[in-house]
């Protein structure tokens, strides 16, 4: 491999649909976006699931002996597994042998091998994971966190997830000025519990970034926030809960769409609102969650993930290298450093 472009590791042996699956998509990424693909994994598995002759440019194939299941305990099993896939790409970030890692394997053996290897950027007490959400204002896609890396979380991990999420947002996201919002069940500032409250004061006090109070649960897809955070208890469940809502009602369209041949013809010429529609609600297209506040750029997929997953995951991380997302937080050294309670 040669010395310029993006190099993305990815772990091949993580995912339901592993290796096939992130090897189709890491293909498709490496043709249309020119990124350098670090396949990680067993050797023999990962060329069976590639296509005959492929071509090796800016291709690498490196070798993994163990893989961590869905089911084991994830930081013993990232302990105990020094060798396993996640681990060895991990490792070739921290080297500076790879820009960026994926993994759509499991997510907890994935922050636990980032933690351990990369370390949590200067003045970050815990990392978030943050994904993605379309809104009813087309092309402006809401940012939530945490949805899974932390189920409790004090006052100023919320404040740390707002500054980093407002400069992911700002700089992959393309928003200018992001608005930030505190999930709360209420917008008045005496709603919420202890931990929301004390929260909402220290995020209103922060000049680093362009509060404007609570969001409720109907605000999460208004389009009037750029960034929600939460703990990641709330924000696994509405990750959940939305991806849900959004195959149910994918599922409907289908369903209710006229039969017959009148149907069918009326389904032709609605091909392609449906299809922008799918692209605007199916988790597929925004591909992966990011996981902020690592010494590193790490995306965590679905364990579902297939190929047009992989590839909407691979741009992220390819984005996020581009826009030195990690050097951008990093220089926010002292922004970062908050007082203790």
């Amino acid at each position: 491999m040669g010395s310029t472009g993006v190099r993305i590791a990815i772990d091949a042996m993580g995912g339901d649909h592993a290796p096939k699956e992130i090897v189709a998509g890491a293909l498709r990424a490496r043709e249309e976006l020119g990124v350098k693909i670090l396949l990680v994994g067993d050797p023999q598995k990962i060329e069976a699931a590639m296509p005959p002759k492929t071509n090796m440019v800016d291709l690498e194939i490196v070798s993994a002996e163990e893989a961590i299941a869905m089911d084991e305990e994830p930081l013993n099993a990232v302990r105990r597994k020094r060798k396993a896939s996640i681990n060895v790409a991990m490792d070739l970030v921290k080297k500076q042998q790879a820009d960026a890692v994926f993994s759509a394997g499991h997510s907890g053996a994935a922050m636990a091998s980032a933690l351990l290897r990369l370390g949590r950027l200067p003045g970050i007490d815990r990392p978030a994971i943050g994904t993605v959400f379309p809104t009813i204002k087309a092309g402006k896609p809401v940012l939530i966190l945490d949805v899974g890396a932390n189920v409790d979380c004090r006052p100023k991990f919320l404040e740390q997830f707002a500054v980093m999420g407002s400069i992911y947002s700002q700089y992959v996201l393309g928003t200018e000025e992001p608005k930030i919002g505190l999930l709360n069940i209420g917008e008045e500032d005496t709603k919420g519990n202890e931990v929301v409250l004390r929260a909402h004061q220290m995020l209103k006090e922060n000049t680093q970034i362009n509060f404007t109070g609570n969001a409720e649960g109907r605000d999460i897809l208004s389009g009037e926030f750029d960034v929600i955070v939460c703990d990641g208890f709330v924000g696994n469940v509405v990750l959940k809960f939305a991806e849900a809502v959004g195959g149910v009602i994918l599922q409907i369209l289908r369903e209710e769409l006229p039969q017959g041949l009148h149907g069918q013809i009326g389904t032709a010429i609605l091909k392609p609102n449906l299809k922008r529609v799918k692209q605007r609600m199916d988790h597929a297209e925004h591909g992966g969650a990011l996981l902020l506040g690592v010494d590193g750029i790490c995306f965590i997929g679905h364990g579902s993930s297939q190929a047009p997953s992989i590839f909407s995951a691979i741009r992220m991380a390819k984005e996020a290298v581009d826009n030195q997302v990690l050097q951008r937080l990093q220089s926010q050294y002292q922004i970062l450093q908050s007082e203790s309670d």
